[in-house]
């Protein structure tokens, strides 16, 4: 794998969900406007993240997944 994955499951549906709402609101809210290509770009590396998992900014940040902790008996 050439990458760890640094969103919990929560946040990837969150980021897909968010990303499709500002490729709509972009492409039909804003349509032919140079704003509204620019807010449908953020939109799709938004979903994006969400599909992989991985976030660039926030790896740059040093944002890691919690492991779980099994516990022994």
């Amino acid at each position: 794998m050439l990458y760890q994955k640094n969103l919990p499951g929560w946040e990837r549906a969150l980021r897909v969900v968010a990303g499709a709402a500002m490729i709509l609101c972009g492409l039909v809210g804003l349509s032919g406007l140079a704003l509204g290509w620019l807010l449908a770009a953020a939109g799709v590396v938004t979903a994006l993240t969400g599909f992989v998992g991985f976030c660039p900014a926030c790896a740059m940040a040093g944002r890691r997944i919690a492991a779980r902790v099994r516990e022994t008996r």
